[in-house]
């Protein structure tokens, strides 16, 4: 998956997350609050990976560029 796909599906899973968690803090239902926490995690964790590849590439190009330089 590319960094821009992980962010993306990261801010879904993050957004489907927080309904999930206020809809079941209204109708009081745990299970669905709790399902919510953890989908929310997981968006912040993909976009975490997003942010992390783009930075990898971005280092990678950096040296590229230095050793085309060379």
């Amino acid at each position: 998956m590319s960094s821009a796909t992980d962010k993306i599906k990261g801010l879904a899973n993050e957004a489907a997350g927080n309904v999930k968690q206020a809809v079941g803090k209204a109708t009081g239902n745990e299970k669905l609050q709790a399902e919510g926490f953890a989908q929310e995690r997981k968006g912040e964790m993909q976009q975490a990976v997003g942010k992390a590849k783009e930075a990898v590439k971005n280092a990678a190009d950096a040296v590229k560029k230095g050793v085309d330089k060379v």
